[in-house]
């Protein structure tokens, strides 16, 4: 069997190999593109929502995210080897096998899928669809290219609510495409904090995400705070569409000016501790303005 085979290979217990697929899955991100969706539902929802779709739709959300980071991996495997971040996950350290991920990139791709269509429109079936390709075969190839893979990225990135809203009504209105934009804006000082922080680690693979000739100066800082600066309107969106109320939408601002104040901090100090608390704060707004947007809908 492959999976004992592996194991007797790499000296790893079952408990140890199993961790090894979570860790393949990159939980954080794929519990994060699964909140999302199932954020997107509900946000959607005119009246009290079904549970199971609601459920099926997060673990479809979760195993498609799973399958698209999953050949990220694959695909970066020799780049991942140079990084100090990325040197010791499951690929490069063997232990899963690149066919075994292959193997298990597709089959989380087909059962999310199939969960979506079960449950779902077409649309939502084709979106995630759209968003596995465009993150697995575009943004990353791309990474190699040039910061033009973090305006790529920026679009599976946002689909999640999209998908979950059309799950939930079958069609693409314009308050989908609002909260599809708060967070294909917020995107950019996400991926460009990050990119801040792991300069060096990016550079040994070769990796080109900062804007502005990739140097970590004012201008790059310049960047995020003028995309940092456009969630605030977009931000009070769902409240003049009716969607949400006063209530999230003086949450959001506050949430949004503070967001604003780390990018002034990082123009002034262009360092990497303001770059990383950059990339903490970008951690923290996404989900704490999803859940306001929820509880003033709610």
């Amino acid at each position: 069997m492959i999976v004992s085979d592996n194991i007797a290979d790499n000296r790893i217990s079952t408990a140890e190999y199993i961790k090894a697929f979570i860790e393949l899955t990159k939980p954080r991100l794929s519990f994060l593109v699964a909140f999302s969706s199932a954020f997107g539902y509900a946000l959607a929802q005119q009246s009290s929502f079904n549970w199971s779709v609601l459920l099926l739709l997060t673990l479809g959300g979760f195993l498609i995210s799973a399958s698209a980071v999953t050949i990220n991996q694959i695909i970066e495997i020799k780049y991942d080897l140079l990084m100090e971040r990325t040197k010791t996950r499951p690929l490069p350290t063997g232990k899963i096998s690149k066919s075994e991920a292959i193997y298990f990139s597709i089959g989380s791709a087909i059962i999310g899928l199939c969960i979506l269509y079960i449950i779902a429109h077409p649309i939502t079936v084709l979106l995630s669809f759209t968003s596995l390709i465009l993150y697995a075969f575009v943004y990353t190839p791309l990474k190699r290219v040039g910061p033009i893979a973090v305006f790529v990225g920026a679009i599976p990135g946002a689909l999640p609510p999209l998908i979950g809203w059309t799950a939930a009504t079958g069609s693409i209105a314009v308050e989908a495409l609002v909260i599809f934009g708060i967070q294909f804006i917020w995107q950019f000082p996400h991926f460009w904090a990050i990119a801040w922080v792991a300069d060096e680690d990016y550079k040994k693979a070769g990796f080109k995400l900062l804007p502005m000739g990739g140097k970590k100066d004012l201008n790059t800082a310049f960047q995020i705070m003028v995309y940092t600066l456009f969630l605030l309107p977009l931000g009070l969106l769902p409240a003049k569409f009716g969607i949400t109320g006063i209530n999230s939408a003086i949450v959001v601002t506050i949430c949004g000016v503070l967001f604003l104040v780390q990018s002034i901090y990082l123009m002034k100090e262009c360092s990497r501790k303001s770059a990383l608390q950059m990339m903490f704060g970008s951690f923290i707004y996404l989900p704490v303005v999803q859940i306001a947007f929820l509880i003033d809908k709610l």
